[in-house]
Protein backbone atom coordinates (compact mmCIF):
# COMPACT_ATOMS: atom_id res chain seq x y z
CA UNK A 1 0.00 0.00 0.00
CA UNK A 2 1.35 3.45 -0.94
CA UNK A 3 0.60 6.31 1.46
CA UNK A 4 1.59 9.97 1.20
CA UNK A 5 1.70 12.61 3.93
CA UNK A 6 1.63 16.35 3.44
CA UNK A 7 3.58 18.00 6.22
CA UNK A 8 6.02 16.31 8.59
CA UNK A 9 3.88 17.08 11.63
CA UNK A 10 4.12 14.98 14.78
CA UNK A 11 0.99 13.07 13.76
CA UNK A 12 2.41 12.44 10.29
CA UNK A 13 5.71 11.16 11.63
CA UNK A 14 4.16 8.84 14.23
CA UNK A 15 1.69 7.43 11.71
CA UNK A 16 4.33 7.08 9.02
CA UNK A 17 6.67 5.18 11.34
CA UNK A 18 3.89 2.75 12.25
CA UNK A 19 3.06 2.17 8.58
CA UNK A 20 6.71 1.67 7.66
CA UNK A 21 6.96 -1.07 10.29
CA UNK A 22 4.05 -2.78 8.53
CA UNK A 23 6.00 -2.51 5.27
CA UNK A 24 3.79 0.07 3.58
CA UNK A 25 5.41 2.46 1.12
CA UNK A 26 5.47 5.96 2.61
CA UNK A 27 6.20 9.34 1.04
CA UNK A 28 6.34 12.57 3.05
CA UNK A 29 6.07 16.03 1.49
CA UNK A 30 7.80 18.66 3.60
CA UNK A 31 8.84 22.22 2.78
CA UNK A 32 11.81 22.31 5.16
CA UNK A 33 15.01 20.75 3.80
CA UNK A 34 16.49 20.80 7.31
CA UNK A 35 13.59 18.74 8.65
CA UNK A 36 13.82 16.28 5.77
CA UNK A 37 17.54 15.79 6.39
CA UNK A 38 16.87 15.15 10.06
CA UNK A 39 14.03 12.68 9.50
CA UNK A 40 15.77 10.80 6.69
CA UNK A 41 18.36 9.61 9.21
CA UNK A 42 15.74 7.70 11.20
CA UNK A 43 12.95 6.90 8.73
CA UNK A 44 13.11 4.43 5.85
CA UNK A 45 10.79 6.24 3.48
CA UNK A 46 10.80 8.72 0.59
CA UNK A 47 10.75 12.50 1.00
CA UNK A 48 9.69 15.22 -1.41
CA UNK A 49 10.61 18.81 -0.67
CA UNK A 50 8.01 21.41 -1.51
CA UNK A 51 4.62 22.92 -0.79
CA UNK A 52 2.11 20.07 -0.57
CA UNK A 53 -0.75 22.34 -1.58
CA UNK A 54 0.75 22.94 -5.04
CA UNK A 55 -0.59 20.85 -7.96
CA UNK A 56 2.87 20.39 -9.51
CA UNK A 57 4.24 18.94 -6.26
CA UNK A 58 1.27 16.60 -5.75
CA UNK A 59 1.53 15.34 -9.32
CA UNK A 60 5.04 14.09 -8.53
CA UNK A 61 3.45 11.60 -6.12
CA UNK A 62 1.72 9.86 -9.04
CA UNK A 63 -1.87 10.19 -7.72
CA UNK A 64 -3.17 7.11 -9.51
CA UNK A 65 -0.61 4.92 -7.74
CA UNK A 66 -1.12 6.40 -4.26
CA UNK A 67 -3.75 4.75 -2.06
CA UNK A 68 -4.16 7.49 0.56
CA UNK A 69 -3.13 11.14 0.74
CA UNK A 70 -3.02 12.41 4.33
CA UNK A 71 -3.20 16.21 4.67
CA UNK A 72 -1.84 16.62 8.19
CA UNK A 73 -0.05 19.95 8.34
CA UNK A 74 -0.62 22.26 11.31
CA UNK A 75 -2.49 24.72 9.06
CA UNK A 76 -6.21 24.06 8.43
CA UNK A 77 -6.26 26.24 5.32
CA UNK A 78 -3.29 24.42 3.81
CA UNK A 79 -4.93 21.08 4.55
CA UNK A 80 -8.19 22.14 2.90
CA UNK A 81 -6.48 23.43 -0.23
CA UNK A 82 -4.23 20.38 -0.48
CA UNK A 83 -7.22 18.07 -0.03
CA UNK A 84 -9.24 19.73 -2.78
CA UNK A 85 -6.30 19.70 -5.17
CA UNK A 86 -5.50 16.11 -4.27
CA UNK A 87 -9.07 15.05 -4.97
CA UNK A 88 -9.07 16.86 -8.32
CA UNK A 89 -5.80 15.13 -9.29
CA UNK A 90 -7.36 11.73 -8.73
CA UNK A 91 -5.90 10.45 -5.47
CA UNK A 92 -7.84 7.36 -4.44
CA UNK A 93 -8.51 8.68 -0.96
CA UNK A 94 -7.85 12.02 0.70
CA UNK A 95 -7.89 12.47 4.48
CA UNK A 96 -8.18 16.02 5.84
CA UNK A 97 -7.12 17.02 9.35
CA UNK A 98 -8.61 20.20 10.82
CA UNK A 99 -7.94 21.74 14.22
CA UNK A 100 -10.89 24.15 14.07
CA UNK A 101 -14.12 22.15 14.16
CA UNK A 102 -16.07 24.93 12.44
CA UNK A 103 -14.42 23.85 9.18
CA UNK A 104 -15.95 20.38 9.44
CA UNK A 105 -19.25 21.39 7.84
CA UNK A 106 -17.33 23.19 5.10
CA UNK A 107 -15.36 20.01 4.42
CA UNK A 108 -18.58 18.05 4.06
CA UNK A 109 -20.07 20.68 1.77
CA UNK A 110 -16.91 20.56 -0.35
CA UNK A 111 -17.23 16.79 -0.64
CA UNK A 112 -14.12 15.96 1.42
CA UNK A 113 -15.29 12.55 2.55
CA UNK A 114 -12.70 11.85 5.24
CA UNK A 115 -12.27 14.66 7.73
CA UNK A 116 -10.73 14.20 11.17
CA UNK A 117 -10.71 16.58 14.15
CA UNK A 118 -7.85 15.28 16.37
CA UNK A 119 -8.74 17.39 19.41
CA UNK A 120 -12.28 16.02 19.43
CA UNK A 121 -11.06 12.43 19.25
CA UNK A 122 -8.67 12.98 22.14
CA UNK A 123 -11.23 14.83 24.27
CA UNK A 124 -13.80 12.06 23.81
CA UNK A 125 -11.21 9.47 24.77
CA UNK A 126 -10.31 11.38 27.94
CA UNK A 127 -13.99 11.97 28.76
CA UNK A 128 -14.68 8.25 28.52
CA UNK A 129 -11.61 7.50 30.61
CA UNK A 130 -12.80 9.75 33.43
CA UNK A 131 -16.25 8.16 33.21
CA UNK A 132 -14.77 4.70 33.50
CA UNK A 133 -15.92 3.66 30.02
CA UNK A 134 -14.05 1.19 27.85
CA UNK A 135 -12.88 2.70 24.58
CA UNK A 136 -13.59 0.36 21.67
CA UNK A 137 -11.69 0.61 18.42
CA UNK A 138 -13.97 1.10 15.42
CA UNK A 139 -12.18 -1.72 13.61
CA UNK A 140 -13.32 -4.21 16.26
CA UNK A 141 -16.95 -3.38 15.49
CA UNK A 142 -17.03 -2.62 11.78
CA UNK A 143 -15.96 -5.96 10.35
CA UNK A 144 -16.40 -7.92 7.15
CA UNK A 145 -18.59 -5.91 4.71
CA UNK A 146 -20.14 -3.53 7.27
CA UNK A 147 -19.62 0.17 6.60
CA UNK A 148 -20.73 3.52 8.00
CA UNK A 149 -21.95 6.18 5.58
CA UNK A 150 -22.60 9.74 6.72
CA UNK A 151 -24.63 12.37 4.89
CA UNK A 152 -25.91 15.87 5.52
CA UNK A 153 -29.69 15.98 5.11
CA UNK A 154 -31.06 18.20 2.34
CA UNK A 155 -34.56 19.65 2.19
CA UNK A 156 -35.86 16.57 0.39
CA UNK A 157 -34.38 14.41 3.18
CA UNK A 158 -36.61 16.02 5.85
CA UNK A 159 -38.55 12.77 6.19
CA UNK A 160 -38.57 9.70 8.41
CA UNK A 161 -35.85 7.02 8.24
CA UNK A 162 -38.24 4.62 6.50
CA UNK A 163 -39.07 7.22 3.85
CA UNK A 164 -35.41 7.59 2.89
CA UNK A 165 -35.92 4.45 0.81
CA UNK A 166 -32.42 3.17 1.50
CA UNK A 167 -31.00 0.14 -0.29
CA UNK A 168 -31.38 -3.34 1.17
CA UNK A 169 -29.01 -3.94 4.09
CA UNK A 170 -28.81 -0.22 4.89
CA UNK A 171 -30.31 1.45 7.97
CA UNK A 172 -30.22 4.97 9.41
CA UNK A 173 -29.14 4.25 12.98
CA UNK A 174 -28.55 7.71 14.48
CA UNK A 175 -28.09 11.37 13.63
CA UNK A 176 -26.65 14.62 14.96
CA UNK A 177 -28.69 17.79 15.18
CA UNK A 178 -26.85 20.92 16.29
CA UNK A 179 -24.06 18.61 17.41
CA UNK A 180 -26.33 16.56 19.67
CA UNK A 181 -26.49 12.77 19.28
CA UNK A 182 -29.91 11.21 18.73
CA UNK A 183 -31.14 7.71 17.87
CA UNK A 184 -33.02 7.35 14.59
CA UNK A 185 -36.32 5.66 15.44
CA UNK A 186 -39.65 5.06 13.74
CA UNK A 187 -40.96 8.42 14.96
CA UNK A 188 -37.88 10.38 13.92
CA UNK A 189 -38.30 13.20 11.41
CA UNK A 190 -35.07 14.49 9.94
CA UNK A 191 -34.58 18.18 9.16
CA UNK A 192 -32.26 19.89 6.72
CA UNK A 193 -28.73 20.00 8.11
CA UNK A 194 -28.97 16.82 10.20
CA UNK A 195 -25.90 14.61 9.97
CA UNK A 196 -27.34 11.14 9.38
CA UNK A 197 -25.33 7.99 10.09
CA UNK A 198 -26.17 4.93 8.01
CA UNK A 199 -24.93 1.40 8.73
CA UNK A 200 -24.77 -0.48 5.46
CA UNK A 201 -23.25 -3.32 3.45
CA UNK A 202 -20.21 -2.14 1.47
CA UNK A 203 -21.94 -2.97 -1.82
CA UNK A 204 -24.31 -0.04 -1.21
CA UNK A 205 -21.60 2.63 -0.85
CA UNK A 206 -21.45 3.54 -4.58
CA UNK A 207 -25.23 4.01 -4.77
CA UNK A 208 -25.28 6.08 -1.58
CA UNK A 209 -22.43 8.25 -2.81
CA UNK A 210 -24.16 8.74 -6.13
CA UNK A 211 -27.37 9.78 -4.40
CA UNK A 212 -25.86 12.20 -1.91
CA UNK A 213 -22.17 12.89 -2.42
CA UNK A 214 -22.43 13.35 -6.19
CA UNK A 215 -24.98 16.13 -5.80
CA UNK A 216 -23.67 19.64 -6.30
CA UNK A 217 -26.06 21.24 -3.85
CA UNK A 218 -23.94 21.58 -0.75
CA UNK A 219 -24.26 18.05 0.58
CA UNK A 220 -21.47 15.74 1.53
CA UNK A 221 -20.89 12.14 2.47
CA UNK A 222 -18.36 10.14 4.40
CA UNK A 223 -17.62 6.49 3.76
CA UNK A 224 -16.27 5.26 7.08
CA UNK A 225 -15.04 1.71 6.74
CA UNK A 226 -13.60 -0.66 9.29
CA UNK A 227 -9.89 -0.68 10.02
CA UNK A 228 -9.35 -4.12 8.53
CA UNK A 229 -9.04 -2.80 4.99
CA UNK A 230 -6.29 -0.39 5.98
CA UNK A 231 -3.71 -3.14 5.84
CA UNK A 232 -4.79 -4.65 2.57
CA UNK A 233 -5.13 -1.62 0.34
CA UNK A 234 -7.29 1.07 1.90
CA UNK A 235 -7.87 2.28 5.34
CA UNK A 236 -11.30 2.52 6.53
Amino acid sequence: MRVAFIGASEVSICTAKALIKKEHEVVIIEASREKIDELSKEMDCSFLQGDGSRPDILRELNPGQTDILFCLTNDDHANLIASLIGRSLGFKRVVTSIADAQFETICLELGLKDTIVPSRTISRYLEDMVGGSENIELSTIIKDEARFFTLIAREEDAISPAELALPEEARAICYYRDGKFMHAGAKTKFVKGDEIIILTHSKNIPALQERWHAKADGTGAIDMQGGQEAEKGEKS
